[in-house]
């Protein structure tokens, strides 16, 4: 994915996607609400105005994706992402969150994905953008891969401290399991390299660039795709480098 792409919209859902909002600006939530319900694939459960009340709302609403604020009162929304990514919101499904940000005044939003965020939202994006961003998670994928968040992950990795139980810090060790040649593609997805550009760096075709991604998501019991960022930073693959 080239620098600024958004991600690839994955094929409609079956249903819409059931989204609640949780932000503890009511301007905010309004608008996200009104471009959310003009999307046929897409609904509006419910909003939350803190973090206590995402997680509440999460279980009973059965939602598929909240969307999710970090600075709310009482409970941030880093808590609470920790407590639904656990599971802990009272239903058999657990949902995916997308954390909502101004990203030049967050500076959390490394330990929210720690703590199983499946990637995040800047508040000034495009709107389409937004919505994509939304169906990429609802189908079980992470946004990873646009130039911000590589910015981010970078900046904010080498020295937020582990706040969350998302990703075991275990260091090199962790990577005994894997191959040189999965270090390597571990590595361009810490850099946020997206499987094509994998594959054109790698010299090998799209599929076969797919498939190390699926070997090292099993291999070191990676939720998705922000995990293996996550875990190439902290096992010392990805830092101040550019290129594996």
């Amino acid at each position: 994915m080239s620098p600024g792409t958004p991600p690839a919209v994955p094929p409609a859902l079956a249903a819409p996607v059931r989204v609640l909002l949780a932000d503890d600006q009511p301007l905010v939530r309004a608008s996200l609400d009104m471009i959310i319900t003009d999307a046929p694939d897409l609904t509006v459960v419910g909003e939350a105005g803190t973090g206590a009340e995402a997680v509440r709302l999460a279980g009973e609403l059965s939602a598929d994706v909240v969307v999710m604020d970090i600075r709310m009162p009482g409970m941030d929304g880093i808590e609470a992402t920790r407590i639904i990514a656990q599971g802990a919101s009272a239903r058999a499904g657990t949902p995916r969150v997308l954390i909502l940000t101004t990203f030049d005044q967050d500076d959390h939003v490394y330990g929210a994905l720690r703590a199983g965020a499946s990637g995040f939202l800047v508040k000034d994006m495009a709107l389409d953008d937004i919505l994509a961003a939304i169906r990429v998670v609802a189908a079980g994928n992470a946004l990873i891969a646009p130039t911000v968040t590589r910015r981010l992950i970078a900046q904010f990795a080498r020295q937020a401290p582990a706040t969350g139980p998302a990703v075991d810090a275990r260091g090199p060790a962790r990577l005994a399991a894997i191959t040189a040649r999965e270090r390597e593609i571990l590595t361009l997805v810490g850099l946020g390299r997206s499987n094509a550009e994998i594959a054109a760096d790698r010299c090998i075709s799209t599929a076969t660039a797919k498939t190390y991604v699926s070997r090292l998501l099993t291999k070191l019991d990676a939720r998705d795709r922000v995990q293996l960022v996550i875990i190439a930073y902290e096992s010392g693959l990805v830092g101040d480098r550019r290129d594996p």
